[in-house]
C-alpha cells in the first residue's frame, strides 16, 4: 500500500503543540517512491504523466548507457566520461519513445571485477545491488552491449537476466556506420531473438530501437494531467556543511540524505518528497559546491556536476548561506547560475541560531548586504532559518509557494498591450537623431521562466535603462516581484491592433 506523503499544512489533532518560538511543520511519514506508481519526472514542460511504462537501460560500465539515456531524453542528465563507473544512482526521465510517453531510467554499470584491497568495492556491490533491484521492477529492460568485446561481465550479467528474458531486448552500440557489426553478431551466441545494431552517439538506428522498446507494452493505464497536478521541484544549493542535507531531511522528515559513511558516496541528487498546503513538493538535496581548485578528480567531480544540472530540472532554488560565515564567490556563482535559468531564488540563511545578536535589526543589516552583493536581484526574498531546529521553516516555504505562483503566472496578451501603452505614456520612448524607435507591442513568451518579447521598429537603439524600466514595470504592475524576468527585443513595424485585425480577418 502506498504511503501517504506529509501534509504540513494540516496538523494532526494529537499532535503536541510546537515549542515556543518554534514554527516547526508537522512530521509526517515519507514517500515511499515507485517510478510508475508516482508521478513521472517531467521532460517536456507542458505535459505531465502517470503510470507510465518503466524502461530500465542495464549493462557493463562504459558500453554508453548514459550516452543513449541523453539522446533519448534529448537532455544531458545523465554524466558522461570516459571512467568507467561515473553512473552510480539510477538517472530518471520521462520522454517520448515513437510516440509513446515512458519513464526511462539509466542505472550504474554491471561490474565483476573488483578491487577487494578496496572501499571502492563496496560502492560496485551497492551498485551493482541497485542495478538489479531497477531491473526487477522495470516493464522492459533494455540491454546495452559493446560491439567491440564481449567481456565476463557481460556473460555474467546475460546470465543474471534470464529470468527476466521475456521482458528483456538487446542493443549493441558502437556500430556507426556499419562498423564492428561482424563483431556484434557474436551476441547471437546467447540466444537473443533479435539485436539492433545502433550507435548512441551518432544516432544509428535509434529510431527502430525506439519501436523495440515499446513494442508490446501496456499503456492503457497512462493518464495525462494538468500543470497543477506537477510537484514543485525545489534544489538546494551552496557550499558544503552549510545545512542542505539537514533542511532537507527536517523538510521530508527522513534521513534520505544520509547515505554511507563513505566519502563521495553521492554522486547525483538525493530527492525527497512531501506535502504543503495542499501543493506537492519535491526536494533536491546536492552535493556540496566548492571552488574548482578545491575540488577533488573522478569523485567530488561529478557530484558538483550533477549539482549544477539541477538548475536545469528545479523550479526553486534555496541557495544555502551559513550566517555565521556569509557570502562566498561560489555563492555568487551558483546564483548567477540560477539567474540564468529564470529559477526562483530565495537566499536561506541557515543556523541563525548561532548568531550572537538575533535581532530583526542583524537580520534586516544581513538582508541589506546580501542585496547590496547582489544589486541586480535585489528583488529576491531572503529568509533566515534554523535547519537543526526546523525554525523559520513555514516562512521559508510560504515564500516558496508565492514564488512558484509567480513562475507560473501567465499575463494575457491584450492585458499586456493596455499595460505597456500606459507605461509608454508615464514614460515615452526617447526621440532623438541618434535613438530613434517606437514600442510596437508585447507578448508573453513563457512562464517558468517568466520571458517576455516586446516588438519595436528599431530594437538596436532601445537604450538598456529603457529596457530596464520596462522590466520593472512588469514586475511592479503584473505581480512578478520576487523572481527574474528576461526581456527579448525583436523588429517589427505593425501595431498590436493592426496584428489583431489581420489575424481576425
Amino acid at each position: 500500500m502506498k504511503k501517504r506523503k506529509p501534509d504540513f499544512s494540516k496538523p494532526k489533532p494529537q499532535a503536541p503543540a510546537a515549542a515556543p518560538g518554534t514554527d516547526a511543520p508537522e512530521k509526517a511519514t515519507a514517500i515511499e517512491k515507485n517510478g510508475r506508481a508516482q508521478e513521472s519526472r517531467q521532460f517536456f514542460p507542458d505535459k505531465i504523466y502517470f503510470n507510465l511504462p518503466l524502461i530500465v537501460i542495464a549493462g557493463r560500465p562504459n558500453v554508453g548507457k548514459s550516452t543513449l539515456f541523453n539522446a533519448l531524453t534529448h537532455t544531458k542528465r545523465a554524466i558522461t566520461d570516459p571512467t568507467p563507473g561515473v553512473t552510480r544512482d539510477p538517472v530518471e526521465a520521462t520522454c517520448f519513445l515513437a510516440g509513446h510517453p515512458v519513464h526511462l531510467m539509466d542505472t550504474g554499470g554491471y561490474k565483476l571485477t573488483r578491487d577487494f584491497s578496496s572501499r571502492e568495492s563496496e560502492m560496485d556491490d551497492l551498485v551493482v545491488e541497485k542495478t538489479v533491484q531497477m531491473i526487477r521492477k522495470a516493464d522492459r529492460i533494455l540491454l546495452l552491449l559493446d560491439a567491440t568485446e564481449i567481456t565476463a561481465e557481460d556473460e555474467e550479467l546475460i546470465l543474471q537476466m534470464r529470468p527476466y528474458w521475456n521482458k528483456l531486448i538487446a542493443a549493441v552500440n558502437k556500430t556507426e556506420g556499419g562498423k564492428n557489426e561482424t563483431l556484434a553478431c557474436n551476441y547471437l551466441q546467447f540466444g537473443f531473438k533479435e539485436l539492433t545494431f545502433i550507435s548512441a552517439r551518432h544516432g544509428d538506428n535509434l529510431p527502430q530501437l525506439q519501436e523495440s522498446m515499446i513494442k508490446g507494452l501496456d499503456f492503457s493505464k497512462v493518464t495525462e494531467g494538468s500543470e497543477q497536478d506537477r510537484p514543485i521541484r525545489i534544489a538546494i544549493l551552496g557550499k558544503p556543511n552549510t545545512g542542505k542535507s539537514t533542511l532537507s531531511n527536517a523538510l521530508t522528515h527522513t534521513e534520505a540524505s544520509i547515505v554511507s559513511d563513505y566519502a563521495g558516496t553521492t554522486r547525483d541528487v538525493v530527492e525527497g518528497s512531501f506535502r504543503y498546503n495542499g501543493r506537492d513538493i519535491e526536494i533536491l538535496d546536492t552535493a556540496g559546491i566548492r571552488r574548482k581548485a578545491r575540488v577533488s578528480e573522478n569523485v567530488e567531480y561529478y557530484s558538483v556536476n550533477r549539482a549544477i544540472k539541477t538548475l536545469d530540472e528545479c523550479d526553486i532554488a534555496f541557495i544555502m548561506i551559513d550566517a555565521q560565515e556569509g557570502l562566498s564567490e561560489q555563492d555568487k556563482k551558483i546564483t548567477s547560475l540560477a539567474y540564468e535559468r529564470g529559477r526562483g531564488i530565495i537566499f536561506v540563511l541557515n543556523k541563525w541560531d548561532l548568531m550572537e545578536d538575533q535581532s530583526n535589526k542583524t537580520l534586516r543589516k544581513t538582508q541589506d548586504y546580501i542585496r547590496t552583493m547582489f544589486g541586480h536581484m535585489n528583488w529576491a526574498p531572503i529568509v533566515a532559518i534554523s535547519a537543526k531546529n526546523a525554525d523559520g521553516i513555514k516562512n521559508l516555504m510560504n515564500t516558496a509557494l508565492e514564488l512558484y505562483s509567480q513562475l507560473t503566472r501567465k499575463i494575457d496578451t491584450a492585458a499586456l498591450n493596455l499595460a505597456l501603452r500606459d507605461w509608454l505614456a508615464k514614460y515615452p520612448p526617447p526621440a532623438t537623431k541618434a535613438i530613434h524607435f517606437k514600442v510596437r507591442y508585447i507578448t508573453q513568451t513563457s512562464s517558468n521562466p517568466v520571458n517576455f518579447l516586446i516588438f519595436a521598429t528599431r530594437p538596436d537603439n532601445v537604450p538598456g535603462n529603457y529596457v530596464t524600466y520596462l522590466k520593472n514595470r512588469i514586475r511592479t504592475d503584473l505581480g512578478f516581484d520576487q523572481i527574474p524576468v528576461q526581456i527579448e527585443m525583436k523588429a517589427s513595424r505593425q501595431k498590436w491592433q493592426d496584428r489583431e485585425k489581420a489575424e481576425d480577418d
